[in-house]
């Protein structure tokens, strides 16, 4: 199966590649990026907000090997990414989500072939609370029952005060402020399919614009849950361990958990590319890749605070790609 179908075939539940990574936090069998001649230019990328960081801190890396190679990032949601690459104004398309099948066929109308999907790193979306909320874990179902209106995930009832999640004393009759990714975020559609099994959301949910601000939000409010990636961690929250069904084990949102499957909530982030079957990369999208995939690369995602990717997965993908 080609490496591009992952976003489609693969769930991070059964991905044992990961395996390995789980005990080294970046895979010594990674090759060191080697500087070569020749690169300058410009790359643009447009997408996900989840990958802003990683992105910018990428672009960094390249830059202190290539300072004649101008990168411009915006991270405004996944959903900007497949018409950026498609009508050619970005080089990069990062997207925390698989590109739906509607935006692969627009894609191919226009070029006649279809974009190349690279899982770079693997997320976790964590549900997080206030920092001085005392509450041990959810299963998924509470998480649906908070969030949506539509309980697809089995929940026999509404939860709308966190005494129905077990919380005593003054807790037990708070509601909930909760905040949410908006629409055009990946983030929001894979939560709304993974945590709230397709169902909808509560109309009472607070769109943000940023992962940060979902942050952000519950750190000022003492009632406050939320979710984004785990990259947006910060000390005013904490991180729900999850259990993927009523009455099974919660397992915190660790890279351990995310190698193992046992964190329900785990992902692969993506960097979509135009690459044409029949031609050969352009040099500057070329190193960058190389520079993904390498001990550098993938240095980088752990200090951003994602999953890294063994080297079978990059040496697929540049095999894939024709990188030598």
């Amino acid at each position: 199966m080609k490496l591009k179908q992952l976003c489609v075939a693969v769930s991070i539940a059964s991905a044992a590649a990961f395996s390995t990574v789980s005990v080294a936090e970046v895979d010594p069998n990674l090759p060191t990026y080697e500087r070569v001649g020749g690169i300058s230019g410009n790359l643009s990328s447009i997408g996900s907000d989840t990958l802003n960081n990683l992105m910018t801190l990428w672009a960094e890396e390249f830059n202190k090997l290539y300072p004649n190679v101008n990168i411009q990032i915006q991270g405004a949601g996944s959903s900007t990414a497949p018409p950026a690459i498609t009508e050619g104004t970005a080089n990069l398309a990062p997207m925390s989500r698989a590109m739906r099948d509607t935006e692969v066929q627009t894609f191919e109308e226009r070029h006649g072939y279809a974009p190349y999907a690279m899982p770079v790193a693997v997320d976790m979306v964590a549900v997080y609370v206030n920092k001085d909320n005392p509450i041990k874990g959810m299963t998924l179902p509470e998480v649906d029952a908070v969030f949506s209106a539509t309980r697809r995930c089995g929940g026999s009832e509404d939860i709308t005060r966190w005494g129905q999640l077990g919380l005593t004393g003054a807790w037990s009759n708070r509601d909930f402020a909760i905040y949410s990714r908006n629409a055009v975020s990946g983030t929001y559609g894979f939560f709304k399919d993974s945590a709230l099994c397709g169902g909808d959301y509560k109309s009472s949910i607070n769109e943000q614009p940023g992962s940060s601000s979902v942050v952000q939000g519950v750190t000022e409010s003492i009632n406050g849950i939320g979710y984004s990636g785990i990259g947006y961690r910060t000390s005013g929250v904490r991180v729900v361990p999850l259990a993927a069904e009523d009455g099974g084990e919660y397992f915190e949102a660790n890279s351990e958990n995310a190698a193992s499957g046992d964190y329900p909530l785990a992902r692969y982030l993506y960097v979509y590319i135009n690459k044409n079957p029949n031609e050969d990369l352009d040099p500057l999208t070329r190193e960058f890749v190389r520079m993904l995939y390498s001990k550098e690369g993938q240095g980088v995602v752990h200090r951003d605070g994602f999953v890294t990717l063994p080297n079978s997965i990059g040496q697929r993908v540049m095999g894939e790609l024709g990188i030598d």
